[in-house]
């Protein structure tokens, strides 16, 4: 396919039995792609519904549902992440044309913050921001539910129209769809990723590279995002492939957009 932006790869003609997304000790929390395509229209359903628009900064924090301790100051990989939330959400976020910062530095600045339960009261965010819970139920009752509110939305397709030089990823700076989605082809072509392989993400999805790799390539492709265990055709981190191989991010800061 040659798709345009990220939306083009939840489209409804993607729908099929193939596993987009494969979680090694939990078959019960893969999707095939018929259900990673509708719970991608379902999670940006409600990101629309709490204000999510073109334009919008959301930060998605990158951990388990029910973390230990508080957040930490350097987000590292776990054994049984990135969750099917974050990365729908990601996807979700990017179909209506929103700009994501995975893990951001409190204060974040933002429309719309997703993060564990757990940690919702860790984060100060800015005034009219929405903060969405996984893994809750939240105390704080002005803190959303996500698995409780994204059951109730319709499956389907976001209709929002999102032009490919809009912005995507915003680490040190943004990266666009347009980017992301070329240095993804060249990534694919690179290592002949194929159909039904399997891709493992094992470093942090604040570094646009890990997201070309390891995120937007298999979906390309219509291969797996791999989660836990070695059946993997590549590795994205951990003595895989560099993501400073496949798009160069010189600068570790995570600054909130103003």
């Amino acid at each position: 396919m040659d798709p345009e932006v990220l939306g083009d790869l939840v489209a409804p003609e993607r729908r099929s039995e193939a596993l987009a997304y494969r979680r090694a000790d939990d078959r019960a929390r893969s999707h095939t792609y018929e259900s990673f395509c509708a719970t991608a229209w379902k999670t940006a359903n409600l990101l629309r519904l709490y204000g999510v628009h073109a334009g919008t900064t959301v930060g998605i924090v990158d951990a388990p549902k029910r973390p230990d301790g508080q957040p930490p100051t350097d987000p590292t990989r776990q054994a049984t992440t990135p969750i099917p939330e974050v990365l729908l959400s990601f996807v979700g976020a990017g179909t209506l044309g929103a700009n994501v910062q995975f893990d951001p530095a409190p204060p974040f600045d933002g429309g719309a913050l997703l993060c564990p339960a757990a940690w919702s009261e860790a984060y100060e965010t800015s005034a009219g921001c929405t903060t969405l819970a996984y893994g809750g139920p939240p105390t704080d009752p002005e803190v959303v539910h996500f698995e409780s509110e994204f059951w109730s939305e319709t499956p389907i397709a976001p209709p929002e129209s999102v032009s490919p030089d809009a912005a995507l990823v915003t680490t040190a700076r943004e990266y666009t769809h347009e980017e992301l989605l070329g240095a993804a082809q060249t990534f694919i072509e690179d290592v002949e990723l194929e159909a039904g392989d399997a891709i493992s993400i094992d470093a942090r999805l604040g570094h646009p590279g890990t997201i070309a790799g390891g995120v937007v390539a298999p979906l390309v492709v219509g291969g797996t995002i791999h989660v836990g265990g070695n059946d993997v055709a590549v590795r994205i981190g951990d003595n895989g492939v560099d993501p400073d191989r496949i798009i160069q991010d010189d600068s570790d800061e995570r600054d909130s957009p103003t």
